[in-house]
């Protein structure tokens, strides 16, 4: 899939959220890249399994009355290890949607475990 059709995919994720949600997102960017870096799998302690998105940010529980003036929180899909997963165009679709979902909620203040909780409530995660 070529980039722009994939950031349309993103972007359709980001409409499908609802309004109360959407209407909360503030000074944030949400960006597609190719794939992490080694550098940053690194530094994340990821040697296996595969990063979809990431959050870098402040969460918003986290910030304080003095919180301002800062650059926009930034959100990352990245396309070739969705792309890599997926076994056709409908799924890249759902682990995009699912995966924009999983980055907004890091913005809102939840952890990874909170968010595969809420993601999986019967435990029945893969």
């Amino acid at each position: 899939m070529d980039k722009d059709s994939f950031e349309q995919l993103v972007a359709a994720a980001l409409r499908r959220l609802p309004r109360v949600f959407r209407q909360k997102l503030k000074n944030i960017a949400v960006q597609v890249e190719d794939e992490p870096s080694e550098d940053l799998l690194a530094d994340m302690g990821i040697d296996e399994g595969t990063l979809f998105g990431l959050y870098q940010g402040v969460p918003l529980t986290e910030r304080g009355w003095g919180y301002g003036n800062v650059l926009p929180d930034r959100i990352v899909i990245y396309q070739r290890p969705i792309e890599e997963v997926a076994q056709s165009r409908e799924e890249i679709e759902e682990i995009v949607a699912e995966t924009v979902v999983h980055e907004i909620g890091h913005y809102f203040g939840f952890d990874d475990e909170e968010l595969y909780d809420m993601e999986d409530p019967e435990g029945k995660r893969e």
